[in-house]
């Protein structure tokens, strides 16, 4: 097995990456290092000339210039470049500038989003700022984690860090904590044994230690086998770099909608440009007339509106602890129809929790939730009350301790000790009683850990218990007799299957199990120094305890609420399949249980076929998050994935909507498009309701946006064919009013507007569906024409009635801003009439339509409107027709509400 460079981060590593199935003596070898000595300082320097220092590859960020350049990529800002560029070759001075203030603006509010993006490539760089305690030339030396070199003898021990990934060599009651990487929610115990069989997952790899993650217990030495882009971390740095975020959906539909404007627009100025030559109008005339048509085509307030309603969308959720990083993530929100949660510390609080005892004659149940401390301990009427016996080893043979209500040291030995608390344990005056003379440290070999304390028998008599705590084989397989109410009574077949059976049972529930013991040994014949696995022997059993990572108080409610809004929840999770399952039924969430490797060994069909079916994943690496991802949007699902792990933030990005834990690594929290300031999921419920507001209120705009743009190309068209007002129904500056201070201020009411009835119970828009749907394009469609065969019919009352086009062109800017009202008030929903005191119930919206029908009088009867706007004053009766227009709207879309009503059966 020999050394190679690795062409992934310019590290060396071995030809194969089963470092975990080679016995310790042959890994030392394919590196040629004596662990006793450690690379010589010599070797170490050309190794780290050779192949660079153990630190990730910095993403490097663009410059200034550049990103603000990609802000103008956008079909909606390239038209806007394109009408300021028109408008400075016709010299409309004023319209060229709004224009170009209005692309500055919609690029420096995108490039001050882009900027609060944290890189997590960065993140994962920051994370290694580390020491390590090596060998080399036989001495031991404290180094710069980046100095770090394949080969290289690392010293580990309770409170370090690893600093690269490696191979362990040697173990005592090594225990670290992978949950960041693998999420598995108790530390991984770790030992030097050699593994067969194909590559297993991280957390299942115990001979194996990875760079970033915390030894909790124990101590240990490991030969480097893989630093920076190497290791673990550094693949899932990989994948982030490899990994695309989605568009999101409203991106989506504004650059489709500017296409489609683009394109009427630009057909509509053929058509006038072909008819006014056969009509021999000179072409400055027309081009002017093409300008007027562009300006009108161009929905210059869209982009501005969209970005305030997201702004202040975002400002919202961010009072209610969902901190968004990016605007179009909130209305990514309102699509979401599928959530792949975390379940440690997501829909858990990542506190393990004695939730029950089982003695060799009596069941208690234990009360309360995490660490806690109110709680208590309840038994079944007839059995023994006591249980100070039965957990006491819990409490003796334990290195934690509890600090002013907070657990100090590995956190099972925490979630036992404040089991002993709720029981009315005084922690600290029974271990000053029960002197420790000798420890047995956990070892995975032997599964348990036992201290030797100085006690006295019932007797009186002077001697050495000892108490031990384990997994339950371990100690069952070493018992002789049984602790029942304080007499000792025979382990026999009837108690040892009692025994199996209870943990089989609570095994399946989702609880880790595990049992305790004591034995008195003669102090004559006790060497503290000596064997002390040997004195472990012919055990006195005392109890089984059962204990959960429990779900959070809120997390069922918020997944009933999300599975409401037709939101299918699963559980994704580093932990066993059991485990999750079990909290799954708990949590409410329905479907299947499977291991993460065995649905990436399906076959793309096969996935497709199953992941409906499927609500819990256990055993997940990284890759399977992002798989699972993928699987689901091709099946259209719009995909949120929370999590708060190194693990978590490939597939964070991966999702349309990546959603980090506020207490996670800042390598998920930069991955992501949403954080958590709380962790609670049920925030992730309510981010997902206002998303969904948002978003139909801005599909409420955007029809009304829809009709105000329909209706401008259809009258300059209408006017070009049928030749009235040259073609010019409307002045540029009239254009611009009806853009920035009609439908901008309806924009915005539209955008806050109240939340529609039964918003959370509809099904979520499949992703790709159009806000152009039918109903929209025959709404806007019809309403658009209707209000262009008003206005240019008015534009002919006014030449006919009044002998002034100037004046007919009056009364229909005077109309079209009074129809925009009422379409405004009718495109709050596509089917309900506003014929109801619910119209009404939106104060935006009163005082909006209220300011725009006074502004509607104003435009012609105010010298300085009418010297801006190029509009003629009109009398009462002229206004009269205006005011007709408007009600003839009302009554016509009413009509075709109530017709839409009666062919969809309501």
């Amino acid at each position: 097995m020999a050394v190679r460079s690795n062409s992934v981060g310019g590290q060396p590593r071995s030809s194969q990456d089963d470092w975990y199935a080679h016995a310790t003596e042959e890994v030392v070898a394919a590196f040629g290092v004596d662990p006793t000595v450690g690379l010589s300082a010599a070797r170490a320097a050309q190794l780290l000339t050779s192949h660079g220092p153990n630190a990730l590859p910095e993403e490097k960020r663009p410059p200034a210039w550049r990103r603000f350049l990609k802000q103008y990529r956008s079909y909606m800002q390239i038209v806007l470049v394109a009408a300021a560029v028109v408008s400075l070759l016709i010299k409309e001075w004023t319209t060229a500038i709004l224009l170009i203030a209005l692309t500055l603006l919609n690029a420096v509010v995108g490039l001050r989003q882009e900027g609060k993006a944290e890189s997590a490539m960065n993140a994962l760089q920051s994370m290694m700022k580390a020491t390590a305690r090596v060998r080399r030339d036989g001495t031991e030396a404290e180094i710069p984690a980046e100095q770090l070199v394949v080969g290289d003898i690392v010293l580990i021990a309770a409170g370090d860090q690893v600093a690269a990934d490696g191979r362990i060599i040697e173990a005592s009651a090594l225990q670290i904590d992978e949950s960041a990487l693998t999420g598995e929610s108790v530390p991984a115990a770790k030992d030097a044994g050699t593994l067969r069989g194909p590559l297993p997952a991280p957390g299942d790899r115990t001979n194996m230690a990875f760079m970033n993650t915390p030894v909790t217990h124990g101590s240990g030495v490991l030969v480097v086998t893989a630093t920076g882009a190497g290791t673990e971390v550094g693949k899932i740095s990989g994948m982030l770099s490899a990994t695309e975020k989605e568009v999101p959906p409203l991106t989506k539909e504004l650059d489709t909608l500017t296409l489609w404007i683009t394109g009427a627009a630009v057909l509509t100025m053929i058509v006038m440009f072909a008819l006014g030559r056969q009509r021999d109008q000179a072409w400055d005339v027309l081009f002017v007339s093409a300008v007027s048509l562009a300006i009108a085509a161009i929905p210059e307030a869209l982009p501005t509106v969209t970005q305030a309603i997201l702004s202040v969308g975002s400002l919202n959720l961010a009072k209610r602890n969902a901190i968004v990083k990016e605007l179009p993530s909130v209305e990514t929100l309102a699509f979401t129809s599928a959530i792949n949660s975390d379940k440690t510390g997501t829909l858990t609080m990542n506190q393990m929790t004695a939730v029950e005892v089982v003695s060799p004659t009596a069941r208690y149940t234990v009360s309360g939730t995490g660490y806690g401390l109110d709680g208590k301990i309840h038994h079944a009427a007839g059995s023994s009350a006591g249980i100070e016996d039965a957990i006491l080893p819990y409490v003796v043979a334990s290195d934690a301790k509890l600090v002013d209500g907070a657990v100090v040291g590995d956190p099972t030995e925490g979630a036992l000790l404040v089991l002993a608390h709720k029981a009315g344990l005084d922690i600290d005056a029974t271990r000053q009683g029960l002197p420790r003379l000798a420890t047995l440290p956990f070892d995975p070999d032997y599964k348990l850990m036992a201290t030797f304390n100085s006690a006295v028998d019932t007797s009186g008599r002077q001697v050495v218990r000892c108490f031990v705590k384990g997994a339950v084989p371990a100690v069952v397989a070493r018992a002789a007799t049984a602790l029942a109410a304080g007499e000792t009574i025979p382990w026999d077949a009837e108690l040892v299957a009692r025994a199996e059976t209870q943990t089989e049972r609570m095994g399946g529930e989702g609880r880790r199990v595990m049992a305790a013991a004591t034995r008195d040994l003669d102090p004559a014949g006790f060497d503290p120094d000596g064997d002390l696995l040997a004195y472990v022997t012919d055990l006195r059993m005392t109890s089984l305890v059962g204990m959960v990572d429990p779900p959070r108080e809120d997390a069922r409610a918020a997944v009933a609420d999300a599975q409401a809004g037709h939101i299918r929840v699963r559980m994704v999770t580093g932990d066993d399949v059991t485990t999750g399952a079990a909290i799954a039924r708990q949590l409410g969430i329905p479907g299947e249980a499977v291991l993460g490797a065995d649905f990436a060994a399906l076959s793309e069909e096969e996935q497709l076929a199953r992941i409906d079916g499927i609500g819990v994943v256990g055993r997940v690496a990284p890759e399977h998050k992002v798989l699972l991802a993928d699987t689901l949007k091709k099946k259209g699902d719009v995909v949120a994935m929370t999590g708060d792990g190194v693990n978590d933030a490939p597939a964070i990005k991966a999702a349309d909507i990546g959603i980090a834990m506020g207490s996670g690594t800042d390598v998920a929290k930069n991955a992501g498009r949403m954080i958590l300031s709380d962790d609670r999921f049920a925030t992730i419920v309510y981010a997902v309701e206002q998303g969904r507001r948002l978003y139909d209120n801005l599909t409420k705009y955007i029809r009304f946006v829809l009709l105000l743009l329909v209706t401008f190309v259809l009258t300059f068209l209408g006017a070009t064919v049928f030749n009235i007002a040259a073609g010019e129904p409307f002045t540029p500056p009239q254009v611009l009013w009806i853009h920035f201070v009609v439908n901008a201020s309806f924009g915005f009411a539209l955008g806050f507007d109240r939340e529609s009835p039964g918003l959370m119970l509809r099904r979520p828009r499949p992703r790709g569906e159009s806000v152009l749907t039918r109903p929209v394009l025959v709404t806007v469609g019809l309403g658009g024409l209707a209000i262009t065969v008003v206005l240019l019919g008015l534009i002919k009352v006014g030449q006919a009635l009044f002998d002034s086009v100037a004046t007919g062109q009056s009364i229909a800017f005077t109309a079209f801003a009074l129809c925009l009202v009422v379409a405004a008030f009718e495109c709050r929903s596509e089917t309900e009439s506003v014929l109801t005191t619910s119209t009404f119930d939106s104060r935006q919206m009163n005082w909006v339509a209220l300011a725009q029908f006074v502004l509607a009088v104003l435009v012609t009867q105010m010298d300085g409107f009418r010297r801006i706007l190029g509009t003629t004053q009109i009398n009462a009766r002229q206004f009269g027709w205006a005011l007709l227009a408007a009600l003839a709207l009302l009554l016509l879309w009413e009509l075709g509400k109530l017709l839409a009503r009666r062919s969809r059966g309501t």
